[in-house]
């Protein structure tokens, strides 16, 4: 608010990420009660919500589908357990889905690839973890969708693959807020050192 109404800066120029769509909801409507209706052209929310925007807009340029379908916890907990009937390993009762998702999910936090978590992966329940993660990502490819983590590591692979979108984006954004910058994870805090 103090950007734009002191400072002259155009609001489409800020951006501004949190991580909860409530965090984003109030940040709008304080701006919108300082400033107006030009609070509407800050590229406010999510960092999920803001890197789905991105990959709709210019993920072309990296082979990724503009209408890409975003996978929530029930797609992901689907998605697992197909791709668990095809492991089929030793003891696999006692793998649960939502355990192996929570590995794949770690490792995408630390932005490593499925051939890179399988390289990583320590002791018998890691290396079905990694194996899990090969066929889930095959099988996400396949019905052209993201989950949660893709959206960040994808708009990551964005920005590193394709130098000319990350250029707009640098022209765009000139004024960065990360609401909590300390919780980021390695997939966020490399998405915003890439912008800034």
């Amino acid at each position: 608010a103090y950007l734009i109404g002191a400072k002259g800066v155009k609001p489409w120029q800020i951006l501004a990420v949190t991580f909860t769509n409530k965090a984003a909801a109030e940040m709008r409507a304080r701006i919108l009660a300082l400033v107006g209706d030009k609070a509407r052209d800050v590229a406010m929310g999510t960092f999920h919500s803001l890197c789905a925007r991105v990959l709709r807009r210019d993920g072309a340029a990296i082979g990724i589908d503009p209408r890409f379908a975003i996978y929530d916890t029930d797609d992901q907990t689907a998605t697992m357990k197909l791709v668990m009937r095809t492991l089929e390993p030793v003891g696999s009762s006692d793998l649960k889905p939502q355990a192996i998702l929570g590995q794949i999910g770690r490792w995408k936090n630390d932005l490593l690839t499925p051939e890179q978590a399988a390289g990583v992966a320590r002791g018998y329940h890691e290396e079905i973890c990694a194996r899990a993660y090969e066929r889930y990502q095959a099988r996400l490819r396949e019905q052209g969708a993201l989950d949660f983590d893709d959206l960040l590591n994808e708009a990551v692979r964005l920005f590193d693959e394709a130098p000319g979108v990350l250029a707009h984006y640098h022209d765009r954004w000139r004024y960065l807020h990360v609401d909590e910058y300390q919780d980021t994870n390695r997939a966020q805090y490399l998405w915003i050192r890439q912008l800034a």
